[in-house]
């Protein structure tokens, strides 16, 4: 009888010591990673092969698209080269953002701050008999409840357009 227990509760013991984190977002297969190609911009003959730039190896060309001026596009900025400025169109939207200050160190701090609060929630959650997501044990009080939040503007009198109807 205890050697018949023991084998029942050998694996799950075993099972019990593994320790993914929150999340196990790693990839075992060995296919292409889908996120790592960038889609180009469609090749375009130019007006004039002598207008073209001279080739610059391992830089970017003329087909490469930027994330970062498509995004501004999208938001109604300006769509001119990078260089470190702020526009005049979009200076106060910027010192609107930063009335409070700008801290330059504000991922590694965030970073930082998160690693310990996953540390914190997961001291004594290191021992399962089952796998179990802990990311949504972790940051439960940190969520939202969209349909209640949405009933909560609803009532204060702000227009809710993009949200689903009211039931």
């Amino acid at each position: 009888m205890r050697l018949i227990v023991l084998t029942a509760l050998l694996p799950l013991a075993l099972a019990a010591c593994s320790n993914q984190g929150l999340r196990d977002l790693r990839t075992n297969t060995g296919g292409p990673d889908e996120f790592m190609i960038q889609p180009v911009k469609p090749l375009e003959a130019p007006d004039s092969y002598n207008s073209l730039p001279a080739p610059t190896p391992g830089q970017a060309n003329l087909a490469d698209r930027s994330a970062i001026s498509e995004g501004i596009a999208a938001f109604g900025g300006q769509q001119e080269p990078l260089a470190g400025t702020i526009p005049a169109a979009d200076a106060g939207l910027v010192q609107h953002a930063s009335r409070f200050g700008v801290d330059g160190n504000i991922r590694a701090d965030l970073a930082e701050a998160d690693a310990a609060f996953r540390k914190r929630k997961a001291r004594f959650t290191q021992f399962r008999i089952v796998p179990v997501d802990r990311y949504n044990q972790a940051y439960r009080r940190q969520a939202l409840d969209q349909a209640a939040e949405a009933q909560r503007w609803r009532r204060a009198g702000a227009r809710t357009p993009s949200a689903p109807p009211a039931e």
